[in-house]
């Protein structure tokens, strides 16, 4: 474990850490990975939309090379008019999670802000490296837009949203939608998002073996998705969006992050470029935070207070 100066976790969050530990070890090795599958697959999705009225479908689409995949649409059950949509993409460190994995977190704006949810079962690392996971999520995108009409959704309030791995997804979708003309975004969620392979952050280097994610996990997610082309000159900035040299022309972004977790500093940096090009971003770092402590802590204090703040700024973009 390293001994290097670091924050402090949050006392209500540290207390939690020894539970999520036996689901989500900090450090995560190759050998792993299957356990991971194991451990951090979502519960049922019927028992998670249990109470709320919420109506669910299901399509399989054709993804990268036009090979099938599975997205899920949850719309308001009372829904009439065209509604905004939000194209919804799991973490999992880019090697295990699936479609719901977090969902839960993002059902209020179905149920409360009435939006439309296209959740992709995108292809996982390393079966599927660079560029199946991007190139999944971007053809769901596509088909979302293209299918606004029959699914209920507006096309002038389409939105990406994604945590951790699918927060650099996410990302990335953005990215690659203004540059090949594709569907107008009105907005992007990246949640504590996966944004660089080159692993050269301060907060990088402050986290091995405590917390959620530390270095070695990233190390582990990147080399799944990229093999021996990590951290050397010829990686997609829609894979890594911290590659990219012009965040010019990119819808709002809400970006957030927590202090304690290897994700600060390519998160503030990401934030920061987005304003240097002139574009809108709002940026919250929630102290003594660690990787994904919504999904793992989401009953403490600074956990629901993220929730609150994330789903403030989604309705006022989704908002006419």
């Amino acid at each position: 474990m390293s001994s290097r100066a670091r924050p402090e976790f949050d006392p209500e969050l540290k207390a939690g850490l020894a539970v999520v530990g036996g689901v989500f070890p900090p450090t995560i090795t190759p050998d792993l990975i299957a356990f991971m599958r194991r451990s951090y697959a979502s519960p049922p999705i019927e028992d998670t939309l249990r109470g709320r009225a919420i109506t669910r479908s299901e399509h399989t689409i054709a993804g990268h090379r036009g090979e099938p995949i599975q997205v899920s649409v949850l719309r308001p059950t009372r829904a009439g008019s065209p509604r905004p949509g939000i194209v919804f993409v799991h973490s999992g460190g880019l090697m295990f999670g699936d479609r719901f994995s977090g969902a839960d977190l993002v059902l209020d704006w179905v149920d409360n802000l009435g939006a439309v949810l296209v959740a992709v079962e995108y292809r996982l690392a390393p079966e599927f490296p660079d560029p199946f996971p991007r190139e999944d999520c971007y053809a769901a995108l596509e088909w979302a837009a293209a299918m606004a009409g029959q699914l209920g959704i507006r096309h002038d309030r389409l939105m990406v949203a994604g945590a951790s791995s699918g927060g650099g997804l996410a990302a990335g979708m953005a990215l690659a939608a203004r540059d090949r003309d594709g569907p107008a975004l009105c907005g992007q969620v990246l949640d504590y998002p996966m944004l660089d392979d080159r692993g050269v952050t301060a907060s990088t280097g402050q986290f091995d073996g405590v917390g959620v994610w530390d270095r070695v996990s990233n190390e582990t997610g990147w080399s799944a998705l990229l093999g021996e082309a990590r951290g050397g000159p010829d990686v997609s900035p829609y894979a890594a969006p911290a590659r990219a040299t012009d965040l010019s022309g990119l819808p709002p972004a809400f970006i957030d992050v927590g202090a304690a977790e290897i994700f600060r500093d390519e998160a503030i940096a990401y934030a920061d470029g987005l304003w240097a090009a002139g574009g809108d971003a709002e940026l919250h770092v929630w102290s003594g935070g660690f990787h994904a402590f919504d999904i793992f802590a989401p009953h403490t204090v600074v956990a629901r207070g993220m929730v609150r703040t994330r789903d403030t700024w989604v309705e006022k973009i989704l908002a006419d």
